[in-house]
């Protein structure tokens, strides 16, 4: 599935800390958050030479996803859930250039020098958007969080080269820059401070006023009984790397290597400032597969306040939840059922089998308890599919170092 994105500039004024503290440790009086002086912590174009920091959450982290879809809604639950978002907070922190990204065209890992980099922690609301048109083309969006205008040296980058590019996702702190949350986002992200949240979606999903999906998944099963509004607070604490990212927007038509679907890095320009945006896909955390841009479901999840009164769902509840057999709350098998025209979407297995998640080559031990080595639970993979949603300049594809206890590996 195609995404899309969009974002919005506010000024230096703005961006203030979180904590009643002060700024971060590393941030001067100008506001700078690089130690070096060769970064910018406000939302202000570097010019020629530099690269402008944005973030974006697509244009689904504002819009939601409709159902039924529309003609130019590409990403929808095929289950025919309406999803709308009131919050899709992220922490952002430590992004790196490197020399050479090309430095070994089968492993993505693997890059040269670190030549420059800037350090926050920012909280950043994607839901908002922002004042600029995102990387994915309007309406998408992108809030501007930083800026580098120089190598950490203080000599210029080099015009005629790429550089790697890349950052991560950290737990939440209270000293983090407030880019731009507003009153209730400020509420969200302290609950993040206080559960170690990287990332926290707020929002509802429900069924579609006129709803003819309750027995698509055959008669063995009445969806109708599942609950018709479901609000959500899903929290991931998985702090993750992206590492020598693929340039999603700056080099179209060219190829990467190995196959890859872009070029590794940004190359800068001595005429304007180039983008670097952090993206980080909305839709991920409920993909049916590992594949890349799988279809979405949230049955699996509503399934488990069957009978509940006025329920909210967390990762949390999650745990324990059979992925390679989904159940609802009551131990009843919950079928795989498909609300969208064949044209829309395939299902890979028969319509009214059991309900399960595809988590390719990644380990599953049901009955373990070390999540270094195997998925266990749900828990456990919706975790790892959300921590493979961030990219730069909108479909970039990272090398993925999850900096959490999960199964090896850079999907």
């Amino acid at each position: 599935m195609k995404h899309t994105i969009s974002s919005s500039l506010i000024a230096l004024a703005a961006a203030v800390p979180i904590a009643l503290a002060g700024c971060s440790s590393d941030s001067d009086s100008n506001g700078d958050t690089n130690s070096n002086g060769n970064g910018n912590g406000a939302a202000t174009d570097p010019g020629p030479g530099g690269v402008q920091l944005t973030a974006s959450g697509e244009a689904l982290a504002v819009t939601g996803y409709n159902f039924p879809p529309g003609p130019d809604d590409d990403t929808f639950l095929v289950d025919g859930w309406v999803f709308r978002l009131d919050h899709e907070i992220v922490a952002i922190d430590h992004v790196r250039l490197w020399d050479n990204p090309d430095k070994v065209p089968a492993d993505q890992s693997q890059h040269g020098a670190q030549v420059a980099h800037l350090d926050g922690p920012w909280a950043i609301d994607l839901h908002n958007g922002g004042p600029l048109t995102g990387e994915g083309g309007d309406p998408e969006k992108a809030q501007p969080f930083g800026s580098i205008k120089a190598k950490d040296d203080g000599s210029a980058f080099d015009t005629t080269v790429r550089y790697g590019i890349g950052f991560s996702t950290i737990a939440a702190t209270a000293s983090a820059t407030n880019v731009n949350l507003d009153a209730d986002g400020k509420t969200e992200y302290d609950y993040m401070v206080d559960k170690g949240y990287s990332v926290l979606y707020v929002g509802t999903v429900s069924r579609p006023e006129k709803d003819d999906c309750s027995s698509a998944g055959g008669d063995a099963y009445d969806f109708s009984k599942l609950p018709k509004t479901l609000k959500f607070r899903l929290g991931f604490a998985t702090p993750t790397s992206y590492v020598n990212c693929q340039n999603g927007s700056q080099f179209p038509g060219v190829m990467g290597l190995n196959g890859e679907d872009y070029q590794r890095g940004i190359q800068f320009s001595s005429s304007k400032s180039v983008i670097g945006q952090v993206t980080v896909h909305a839709d991920h955390p409920f993909w049916e597969s590992f594949a890349e841009d799988s279809a979405l479901r949230f049955d699996q999840i509503a399934a488990q306040y069957l009978g509940v009164a006025s329920p909210v769902a967390t990762v949390e509840d999650m745990q324990g939840v059979d992925f390679t057999a989904f159940t609802d709350k009551k131990g009843k098998k919950l079928p795989m059922r498909s609300c969208v025209d064949d044209k829309l979407y395939t299902p890979p297995y028969t319509v009214g089998d059991q309900l399960h998640f595809d988590p390719l080559k990644v380990p599953v031990d049901k009955s373990g308890t070390d999540p270094s080595k195997a998925l266990r639970d749900y828990s456990d993979y919706i975790r790892y599919t959300q921590s493979t949603q961030g990219h730069i300049n909108s479909q970039g594809l990272c090398f993925v170092n999850r900096n959490y206890p999960s199964p090896a590996g850079g999907s």
